[in-house]
């Protein structure tokens, strides 16, 4: 286990002193800046930011938290240089089929957050393969968010009320917040306690809009390919320091 602080005593704080959040987003940024710094290709850094993804989520599954949702690509993210799109999609088709090797023997329940019928044909096979094969698994859920955007996501849950509505399942009274949230991709699991965005940027960048209305967020000035472990524990204690009023006292 970590190491976070110490504490007034002068003992040193580990993840068994705190209560652990039951739902950590990620995301994953720097990968293009590390590997300017470096003088190599944007390529580079998305393969070590791959290697940081593995070595993060795995942790987290080690340590007990019970939902990981790591943004992996977002709906914007086509609009970058094809060459780095087809790097991207060489990473996620690898990570995929390592997945599909690994479950059998594997407690993780994967999930794919975001409209994953634009990508190509096979990567889409593949997701649905991990998500099918890990279904009945008993730890971790760890969402990828893929071809997700938070505005997409709400424009998707509103056109399945207003098919409902139409077609006289739902009435205008039954809208609340718990039919929206059961109409997102999230539907069915508790809304992130904390997101953590490492590379010092102090943007949402369209992650998950409704569900982080009361998330408490940590920026870390780090970028993702050197995230680690300790960086994590560090996000750990400082959240288990907040005190969550939910609009309270």
């Amino acid at each position: 286990m970590g190491i976070f602080s110490k504490n007034s005593s002068d003992r040193e704080i580990t993840l068994s002193d705190i209560k652990l959040p039951e739902h950590i987003g990620i995301i994953m940024d720097g990968n293009g800046r590390w590997a300017k710094k470096r003088g190599l290709p944007r390529s580079a850094g998305h393969k070590a930011g791959a290697q940081t993804f593995r070595k993060i989520s795995r942790y987290c599954s080690d340590i007990g938290i019970k939902y990981l949702t790591m943004y992996a690509f977002s709906t914007e993210n086509w609009s970058r240089p094809k060459e780095e799109v087809d790097t991207l999609m060489r990473y996620f088709k690898d990570y995929l089929e390592e997945a599909l090797r690994d479950f059998g023997d594997d407690t993780i329940s994967v999930k794919f957050l975001g409209d994953i019928y634009r990508f190509p044909p096979e990567l889409t096979e593949l997701m649905i393969k991990n998500e099918t094969l890990s279904a009945a698994h008993t730890g971790m859920v760890l969402n990828l968010a893929m071809n997700y955007g938070g505005r997409a996501e709400l424009v998707n849950a509103f056109r399945q009320m207003s098919d409902k509505l139409l077609s006289g399942e739902l009435s205008k009274d039954d809208i609340d917040e718990k039919l929206i949230s059961d109409h997102l991709y999230t539907r069915g699991q508790p809304d992130p306690d904390l997101i953590i965005r490492p590379s010092g940027e102090h943007r949402t960048s369209n992650f998950l809009l409704w569900q982080s209305a009361y998330s408490e967020y940590y920026i870390d000035d780090v970028l993702w390919p050197d995230y680690t472990t300790e960086h994590l524990d560090k996000a750990l204690i400082e959240y288990s320091k907040r005190s969550r009023r939910f609009g309270g006292v």
